[in-house]
């Protein structure tokens, strides 16, 4: 089922360091908070929103990003999700990859431009351009 929205709480960007004098190792994290039914006034059921912390770390200690918030995620039926994460602090495996690739898409994009403006390298891979061979 869809994502339906996606909100911020909080932004936060952290240089520690100075310049990088060694090699920079870049990890992002998305960790779900929270599960709980929502009742949203435009749909005849209720959705499920869903916290996030998703982290990205810069080691050794240069620099962290942090971005929390939720989304709202409509279900089939909400019980199972609810139950599992209740029990277990996970996700069933379907609802979790939608979340998860869906929080990546999103969050480190949002990451990469909080990067750019620390003058961090991004938190991912971008593409390069090289020269044809001839």
């Amino acid at each position: 089922m869809p994502i339906i929205g996606l909100s911020y709480k909080k932004i936060e960007a952290r240089k520690e360091g100075g310049t990088v004098r060694q090699e920079v190792k870049v990890n992002s994290t998305p960790i779900i908070s929270s599960v709980k039914e929502v009742t949203v006034s435009n749909l005849t059921k209720k959705a499920l929103s869903i916290g996030f912390e998703f982290i990205t770390k810069y080691d050794p200690g240069f620099a962290t990003i942090i971005i929390e918030g939720s989304l709202m995620y409509m279900a089939d039926s909400n019980k199972p999700i609810l139950d599992e994460f209740e029990k277990n602090k996970k996700l069933p495996e379907k609802t979790s990859l939608e979340v998860l690739n869906y929080l990546f898409r999103h969050c480190l994009l949002k990451a990469s431009l909080l990067a750019d403006d620390l003058q961090l390298p991004p938190p991912m891979p971008m593409p390069k351009i090289t020269p044809k061979k001839k």
